[in-house]
C-alpha cells in the first residue's frame, strides 16, 4: 500500500529492530504494542491506521516491532523486559529523540512502566491501555489467570495457529465481534508477526511479568486507560496501577475491548491528546448533510462490446474528463469512480441537479446517454469519504432512472423550491435494501 510509512531499522545489541516514524511533533510519542505486532500490517486495518494517524497529528509518532516479532530480527532466546527497553532506546537514538512520551498497550504497557521508572530523563510522560502489573494470579492480585490456565492457553495457541480466529474477537473486541474482515485481518496480522512456537513462547514469557514493585518509582505524568468490560485485563488491574503511581490519572471506557482501536476511538484519542499537549481536540463531526449524485452510462456494456477495448477506453476517458469538468464547475466532490459510473457529493441540491443536466447534455455530444440519481440526506464520513444510507439511496434512485433522466427524491424537490427547477412525479417506489417507500420525481428543467 502506497500510504504505508517507510520501514527502517535500528541496531540494538546486534539485533535489527524495525521502526517507522509518522508526523512531525513535538512531542515525540513512542507506541509500544502488546504481545505481537507487524508495523507494516498495522496500516492495513482502517481502524488501527486511523488511530495511529490521529496520534501522529499531534506528535511525531514512532512505532516499532519488538525483537522477535514482526519485521524485527528473530531471536534465539526469549527477550527480557530489559532487552526490550534497550530496543526502545535504540529506536529513539536512531530518530534523534532525546525524550519521548510512551504509549503502551497490554504487555507493551508493562515494559513502558519499567522504562519510565528506569529512564525518567528520557520519558516525558506515560500512557497505557489495558495494562496489567502482574500476569499470574496471587492472593494480592486475584484478577489474573492462573499459571495452568496460561500454559494451557499457550499450548492450544500453538496447535491452532493456522486456524481461523487465532484471537477470538468476542473475547478481545466484543464491540466488533461480527466483523468478518477485521477477524481475517487479525488472524493474518498475528501469523505475519510470529511463528506458532514464537507466539506461544512469548505468551509463556509474558506470564511471568510482574512490575508491581516498580509502580511507586514512576515519577513522570501518567495516564491509565482501561475498558470496563475487558475480559483479558480486568478494570481492577488498571485502577490498581493508577493507585500506585503518584498523580496518575485513571480513565475508564464503557466497552469490553482489549484492542484500544476497536471502539471509543475519539474519546480515547481525546484523553491522550489532552494529556500529551494540554489541549483537548474539538469533537470530529462524523455525519454531515450532503446531496449525492450518481451517474452511469446507459448500456455501457453493450457499447464497450461494440467498440472494442481501445476505442471504448478512449471514449470513457473523454466521458470522465467531461464529468470532472462539470463537477468542478458546480462545486461537486468526486467520491468514487467505478467503471463508467461516478459518485459525487454537493453542498446544495440545486447544484447537484444542474451538474447532472450539464453532464447529460455534454456526453450526448460524445454519442452517449447517462442516467442520474440525486438525493439529499445525512452522510457518514468514513476515511475522509462520504457514504452511508444517503449514498445507498442515491445509487438506488439512479438505477431506476431511464436514459437521459435525472431522477430525484422528494427531499431534493422540497429543498430546491424557488430554484426554477421543475419536477414530474414518477410515483412511490421501494428501493432495494432501503426501508420504507420513496416518492421519486423526474427533474424536467
Amino acid at each position: 500500500m502506497s500510504d504505508i510509512p517507510k520501514t527502517r531499522y535500528a541496531k540494538s545489541g546486534g539485533i535489527n529492530v524495525a521502526y517507522q516514524v509518522v508526523g512531525a511533533g513535538p512531542p515525540d510519542l513512542v507506541y509500544v504494542p502488546g504481545w505481537l505486532s507487524n508495523v507494516e500490517m498495522m496500516w492495513e486495518n482502517p481502524l488501527l491506521a486511523r488511530f495511529l494517524r490521529r496520534l501522529a497529528s499531534f506528535s511525531r509518532l514512532i512505532v516499532f516491532d519488538k525483537r522477535g516479532t514482526g519485521l524485527s530480527d528473530r531471536v534465539p532466546e526469549l527477550p527480557t523486559l530489559e532487552q526490550r527497553m534497550d530496543d526502545v532506546r535504540a529506536v529513539m537514538d536512531a530518530v534523534g529523540s532525546a525524550r519521548a512520551a510512551l504509549f503502551g498497550h497490554s504487555e507493551g504497557a508493562s515494559m513502558c512502566i519499567l522504562f519510565a521508572a528506569t529512564y525518567p530523563k528520557r520519558t516525558i510522560a506515560l500512557a497505557t491501555y489495558g495494562a496489567f502489573a502482574k500476569r499470574l494470579r496471587s492472593d494480592d492480585y486475584p484478577w489474573a489467570p492462573t499459571l495452568d490456565e496460561r500454559l494451557r492457553g499457550a499450548e492450544e495457541l500453538e496447535r491452532s495457529w493456522g486456524d481461523p480466529k487465532i484471537a477470538d474477537l468476542a473475547y478481545y473486541a466484543p464491540s466488533i465481534a461480527d466483523d468478518v474482515n477485521f477477524q481475517e485481518w487479525l488472524d493474518t496480522y498475528f501469523r505475519r508477526s510470529a511463528s506458532p512456537k514464537a507466539a506461544a513462547d512469548l505468551l509463556r514469557m509474558n506470564s511471568y511479568t510482574d512490575v508491581r514493585a516498580v509502580l511507586p518509582s514512576v515519577r513522570v505524568p501518567t495516564l491509565v486507560l482501561q475498558a470496563v468490560g475487558d475480559r483479558d485485563v480486568q478494570a481492577a488491574e488498571g485502577s490498581y496501577i493508577a493507585a500506585r503511581i503518584t498523580g496518575a490519572r485513571y480513565v475508564e471506557f464503557p466497552s469490553g475491548d482489549h484492542l484500544f482501536w476497536a471502539s471509543h476511538q475519539d474519546e480515547i484519542l481525546a484523553e491522550i491528546q489532552e494529556f500529551m499537549t494540554g489541549v483537548r481536540p474539538l469533537p470530529e463531526h462524523d455525519r454531515i448533510l450532503a446531496t449525492v449524485l450518481f451517474t452511469d452510462i446507459v448500456e455501457g456494456t453493450r457499447r464497450a462490446a461494440a467498440l472494442g477495448d481501445r476505442r471504448w477506453r478512449d471514449l470513457l476517458e473523454s466521458h470522465h474528463a467531461l464529468v470532472r469538468t462539470e463537477l468542478a464547475r458546480y462545486r461537486g466532490l468526486e467520491q468514487d469512480t467505478a467503471g463508467d459510473g461516478f459518485y459525487a457529493t454537493f453542498d446544495g441540491p440545486a447544484r447537484a441537479v444542474r451538474c447532472a443536466f450539464a453532464v447529460r447534455d455534454g456526453v450526448r455530444r460524445l454519442g452517449l446517454e447517462v442516467r442520474a440519481g440525486v438525493h439529499t440526506g445525512e452522510c457518514e464520513i468514513v476515511a475522509g469519504k462520504l457514504g452511508g444510507i444517503a449514498a445507498i439511496i442515491g445509487a438506488r434512485v439512479k438505477d431506476l432512472a431511464g436514459a437521459g433522466e435525472v431522477l430525484a427524491t422528494s427531499t431534493v424537490r422540497d429543498l430546491v423550491s424557488g430554484s426554477g427547477l421543475a419536477f414530474a412525479e414518477r410515483g412511490t417506489q421501494v428501493l432495494k435494501g432501503v426501508p420504507g417507500e420513496w416518492r421519486l420525481f423526474v427533474v424536467t428543467s
